[in-house]
């Protein structure tokens, strides 16, 4: 199945969720193929673009009507069920763990305690492959609400403190890979 065909099973034309959809992974999709370019990274264009367009397909599920998701689940859990809708609709496992590894600067079991996160500690929510690292580095630069304008790298560094110095070192660790 072609990444367009689950966004259209699970956002419909015309919604203002699918608008905020696909301007939000089509800017996360673009910055990580120019970062890709630019560093001569070893992974396919397809894969990169098919990624990104498919990080945040879980959203509809959560409870963030500031973008018009009207689920009942955490919006941190977005990154967990879309993995589960990606696997369960047989996309490759590879973009099963982009979604479920591209929250934040990925979260770890130490987070899960600390933060009180409504997460389960059975699972991997670290970007481990350069696909995985390079989705969730593009993804912090560009927001689902507001301008949806490409965050300066000091509002990035910035959102990241306030989240924990954990998540602000991973970011530095990120940027100094890509570069941007």
């Amino acid at each position: 199945m072609a990444y367009q065909e689950i966004i259209d099973k699970y956002y419909p034309a015309g919604s203002r969720l699918r608008d905020i959809y696909i301007r939000h992974c089509r800017a996360v999709a673009d910055l990580a193929l120019d970062i890709a370019k630019g560093k001569n990274l070893d992974i396919s264009f397809c894969e990169i673009e098919e990624a990104a367009m498919l990080h945040d397909i879980g959203i509809f599920l959560t409870d963030a009507t500031g973008i018009g998701c009207h689920g009942k689940e955490p919006y941190i859990l977005h990154g967990i069920l879309g993995a589960k809708i990606l696997r369960t609709e047989g996309f490759d496992e590879k973009y099963a763990r982009v979604s479920e590894r591209h929250t934040g600067t990925g979260i770890t079991n130490e987070d899960i305690v600390n933060q009180s996160l409504p997460l389960p500690l059975t699972g991997s929510y670290m970007p481990e492959t350069t696909l995985e690292r390079l989705i969730c580095y593009a993804d912090k630069f560009y927001s689902k609400s507001g301008d949806m304008q490409r965050k300066p790298i000091e509002l990035v560094i910035k959102s990241m403190e306030r989240i924990s110095p954990s998540s602000l070192q991973r970011f530095r660790l990120l940027q100094e890979e890509f570069g941007v």
